[in-house]
């Protein structure tokens, strides 16, 4: 069975079960996957976390049920999950742009995001390199973004965050305290949840820490090294979708509950010749 039709299994599973509770561990289950790796697969294939898909099925199910049918808000309200007709109406304001009541008026225009699919595309055109690597946990000091997924936030803040650090100056104290450039460590997600921690950080001894910076030990692990190349921010996330769209699939791999680093190098990071590597936590399938 290949990862498309596991994939879609999954999908069957959460249209099944859209009117009740959803476990993001039995939808992984149905993938063939732990849950930490099919959260993050599918959020890197589509774009969107597994939560934010479910909030939009659910909230366009519950439009159209207003708009056909004499149903109580507060009853649409909580067969589609939500615990009071509040907090419904801010989520459905924030897809539809009106409020539940309104979904009955004459012409009023909804929004309609129907049920994905998983379909095979070509590509996998330019090979990727990468190499396996073994190493013990290690300890890092730096500061901490706490950031989110949910429509791309994360691909604007990260940025932003490192932008901050070169102005303030922060990123360079850092540096020259522990003699190396500084990395991009991203924290593990928890299924289901579309909050993540991003670090900056450099691999430094606790004692170095002090009142400035935050201290995070990196696990032993197993890793994916993949080579980016060329300029900031574009080349490294357009790795990381490649990693997830094409690696992950057509590999006997999955991705182990750890964090992701992305390890900087020496060079103008402008260049569309600049190097860096993506580290990617592996375990065996």
């Amino acid at each position: 069975m290949d990862w498309l039709q596991r994939m879609n299994q999954a999908l069957d599973y959460i249209e099944r079960h859209l009117e009740d509770d959803v476990s993001i561990e039995e939808a992984a289950r149905a993938a063939w996957s732990s849950a930490f790796h099919f959260h993050r697969l599918f959020h890197m294939v589509t774009g969107l976390t597994v939560t934010e898909y479910i909030r939009r099925r659910r909230l366009t199910l519950a439009a159209q049920e207003l708009a056909s049918t004499q149903a109580r808000v507060v009853d649409v309200a909580l067969k589609y999950g939500y615990d009071s007709p509040e907090s419904f109406a801010k989520a459905f304001r924030r897809l539809h742009g009106i409020a539940p009541s309104e979904a009955r008026n004459p012409g009023v225009r909804l929004k309609a995001f129907p049920r994905m699919e998983f379909q095979l595309t070509l590509k996998g055109v330019h090979a990727m390199d990468y190499r396996i690597v073994e190493r013990e946990a290690f300890h890092v000091i730096g500061k901490v973004l706490d950031t989110t997924c949910r429509d791309g936030a994360n691909l604007r803040e990260i940025p932003a965050f490192w932008s901050a650090g070169f102005a303030d100056g922060w990123i360079a104290r850092l540096e020259s305290l522990a003699g190396r450039m500084a990395m991009g460590i991203c924290m593990p997600m928890v299924p289901g949840q579309e909050d993540l921690s991003y670090m900056i950080a450099v691999e430094a001894g606790p004692e170095m820490a002090g009142d400035e910076w935050t201290g995070y030990t990196v696990p032993a692990q197993t890793w994916a090294v993949f080579t980016a190349v060329g300029p900031l921010p574009g080349s490294i996330q357009d790795v990381f979708r490649r990693i997830f769209q094409e690696w992950f699939p057509s590999t006997s791999y999955e991705h182990a509950h750890a964090p992701e680093l992305e390890v900087y190098l020496d060079g103008d990071s402008s260049s569309p010749d600049y190097r860096c590597e993506v580290w990617i936590p592996i375990e065996k399938k």
